[in-house]
């Protein structure tokens, strides 16, 4: 991977997140589901993808891990993290005045050595929002 000399390499785990998050972005879109902005930061908390589906906005973390992960992307989502999620999702809907449902989903994202990468899409691993 090339870098400008102004721009310092980033770490490996850094790397891999963002090629999930490129990986998940087209799965989404090879599945309808439009992208609507990405890395959107609101306060401490940052929202990977954010997206509609239908009638329905979608909050979407994604979790990328090796093969060989000791915990699963599924795993890796606590109930801080959740709690972050939520607080962004009310936060970013409540500044723009939505006030249609939305939910959290979970793309997992496994990166294997020699094969094909492994997406799994979570939807609502809340109880939809409103």
């Amino acid at each position: 991977m090339k870098h400008s000399d102004s721009e310092p390499p980033k770490a490996p785990h850094l790397v891999k997140g963002r090629a999930g998050e490129e990986l998940a972005a087209g799965y989404l879109t090879a599945q309808g589901i439009t992208i609507i902005e990405r890395n959107v930061r609101i306060g401490r908390c940052e929202i990977d993808i954010i997206a509609k589906e239908g009638d329905e906005l979608v909050f979407a973390e994604v979790r990328t891990r090796g093969d060989n992960s000791l915990m699963s992307p599924e795993e890796s989502v606590g109930p801080r993290k959740l709690a972050n999620l939520i607080f962004a999702g009310r936060a970013w809907t409540e500044g723009r005045n939505y006030n249609g449902f939305w939910r959290i989903d979970l793309v997992s994202v496994i990166l294997a050595d020699g094969s094909e990468p492994r997406i799994e899409h979570l939807r609502g691993i809340t109880e939809p929002i409103v």
